[in-house]
Formats: structure tokens, C-alpha cells, sequence
């Protein structure tokens, strides 16, 4: 059927039309919002970080209370990095029972509703800035295995719903499992970084939680932006350990990624909209460049893609309706 039969404009006359007609929605259940958590913060005031406009750094107190404001307007799902105040090389606080993500999370779970979600990994809390064991200049696997799960079950002995392994070394999904099956928590889900890029968009985040290697960097264990396939093979091999959602990180670059591992496998999807892509969008909407309809723009791309949960700094905006959309 043909010009002037079909008429394409005639399901955007209004934007009324254009509402009812909308193929993919943005609700505020699709959206997790990552808190930073530093220990001997003072109290009372964020501290902000320069290098991600309106994201802070939070006591455990502003923390709860952030979360708590933000639960109420309708946020279901948090995600939690802790700073330590001191680190070593063997990442101690990070599976710490009185660590700041395991007091965090008892707090959150006594105090709100919220879906607590914990990331999993020893960049922010071992002097050498890396995510797992390092021998020489080596950053070794299967020793890091261990200090992996016993933070994740750390995590989950605090109340965690489901913790999140972002560190990428092999075998740590099933070790995780394993670990969590055989301390009496089998429905604390994981949620896995399972297509995680070496990507040059994480430099805000590694500012923000004070992670930069002290020497080399991550691309032994986080994958060549060049590559698709292997991301399927990530993904199905976290399946294949125990994983019940699975996660591409970073997103907008990644779009096509997420659409793969959505199509192929057809599980509960997580994409992450990470520090460097916020950054952009505020620096591009502080010049002038952008306007705000380009982060609900961006959101949306993410979620057409096939992700189900967006990680996402600009969760706010969205809760509060400073994010604006085009009908």
C-alpha cells in the first residue's frame, strides 16, 4: 500500500497521538541508581566530584537519607561502591563485616524497600588499585577467585538482594555461586558485569572512587571494545555459572551489544550508562551543544536495545522530572 493510501505523518499528527502510539516507555522501575559510599565522610554534605557535575560522594547517614528521598519518588533499585579509609593489597576492607557497604546495606534493608544491590569487586579497596590479587606485575585469577566471593557473601550476610561481580576474572560467577549456595543464601541473586569493556569511558568513575591503577590497566580482563562474539561468550558462560541477570557496560556505545545478548539469550538484561557518558551529556548541555531532551534520548536508546535495567547517574533527573522528552 502506497503513497497516498499510507500515510506514515498520520501517526504523528499530535502529540497525543504520538503518546499512545510510543513503542518503548521509561518507567522508574527500570532504573538503578549507583551511590557512592565513602567511610569518615562527615556528615551533613555530599562531597562533590569534579569530574561528574551533581554526583557526590556520600556518608553512610547522607547515603540512607539520598536513598530514602529518592525511594519516594519512586526509585526501586540501588547500587552500592564503598570507599574504604584504608586500603591494602589484599582489598581487607572489602569483605569486611563492618565494611561501609556491609553497614550501608543493613541500614538501607532496615530502614527502606529498595532492591539493594552491591558491586563486587577489589579496585577501591587494594593499594594497587587493582581487581584482584596482584603477583609482580600480574594480576592473578584464580587467587582473586576466593577474596571475590567472600565479599559477595559478606555482602550478602548484610541483607544484599543481589550482588553484582564487576571484576572480570574467569570463574568467579561459579566460585560466587557456590560460596553463596553453601552459606545458606540461594536466592541472593547475581547479577553479573558480564560484557565489560576496557573502556575509556570509565575515567570520571575512577576518580570518583579514588580506583586508578597504580600501575598498567585493566585489558587483560576487560574485553577489546572490537569484539561482539566474545561478549556472547562471556555472557553465556556467567549463565552457565549461576548468573541471573547479566549486565554490558558501557552502554550507548555498546548498543549493539545489548541488543545481541538480549536477542540470544533472553534474560533478565542490565546496561550500564556509565560515568564518562553522563559527563559528556552534562558537559555538552553546560556549553550549549545539547539540550536536556538528549538524556532522555539516551535512556531511551538503551532501553529500545533490550535492556531491561539501566544503571544510570541521571536516575534523578528522571524521578524528579528534570529530564525532558519530545512527544
Amino acid at each position: 500500500m502506497q503513497f497516498p493510501t499510507r500515510r506514515m505523518r498520520r501517526l504523528r499528527k499530535t502529540p497525543q497521538i504520538r503518546k499512545i502510539l510510543r513503542e518503548t516507555t521509561l518507567q522508574a522501575e527500570d532504573f538503578i541508581y549507583p551511590l557512592f559510599v565513602k567511610e569518615e565522610l562527615e556528615e551533613g554534605a555530599g562531597e562533590p566530584i569534579d569530574t561528574m557535575p551533581g554526583q557526590y560522594r556520600y556518608s553512610l547517614e547522607d547515603a540512607v537519607d539520598e536513598a530514602k528521598r529518592l525511594e519516594k519518588m519512586g526509585l526501586q533499585s540501588v547500587l552500592l561502591f564503598g570507599m574504604p579509609e584504608e586500603k591494602d593489597e589484599m582489598g581487607t576492607a572489602a569483605y569486611s563485616d563492618d565494611g561501609i557497604v556491609q553497614q550501608t546495606v543493613r541500614r538501607l534493608k532496615a530502614e527502606t524497600e529498595l532492591v539493594v544491590i552491591t558491586d563486587v569487586c577489589l579496585c577501591q579497596y587494594t593499594s594497587h588499585g587493582h581487581c584482584g590479587i596482584v603477583e609482580g606485575n600480574e594480576i592473578v585469577n584464580d587467587e582473586s577467585l576466593r577474596l571475590l566471593a567472600k565479599t559477595a557473601l559478606s555482602h550478602a550476610e548484610a541483607g544484599a538482594d543481589i550482588v553484582a561481580p564487576s571484576d572480570m576474572m574467569d570463574g568467579r560467577v561459579g566460585e560466587i555461586r557456590k560460596l553463596l549456595d553453601d552459606g545458606g543464601f540461594q536466592d541472593t541473586l547475581i547479577m553479573s558485569y558480564s560484557a565489560k569493556y576496557a573502556s575509556s569511558f570509565y575515567a570520571p568513575f575512577r576518580d570518583a572512587v579514588c580506583s586508578e591503577p597504580s600501575f598498567g590497566d585493566r585489558k587483560t580482563h576487560q574485553m577489546s571494545p572490537s569484539n561482539v562474539e566474545e561478549a556472547l561468550l562471556e555472557t553465556e558462560l556467567d549463565l552457565e555459572e549461576g548468573a541471573d541477570i547479566v549486565m554490558v557496560k558501557p552502554a550507548m556505545a555498546y548498543l549493539d551489544v545489548i541488543s545481541k545478548v538480549k536477542e540470544t539469550f533472553q534474560v533478565p538484561t542490565a546496561a550500564y550508562q556509565v560515568s564518562g557518558e553522563y559527563s559528556m551529556l552534562k558537559a555538552g548541555i553546560e556549553a550549549g551543544y545539547l539540550t536536556e531532551e538528549s538524556i532522555y534520548e539516551s535512556l531511551l536508546s538503551i532501553k529500545r536495545a533490550g535492556a531491561d535495567l539501566i544503571i544510570s547517574h541521571f536516575a534523578p533527573d528522571f524521578l524528579e522530572g528534570n529530564m525532558h522528552e519530545e512527544c
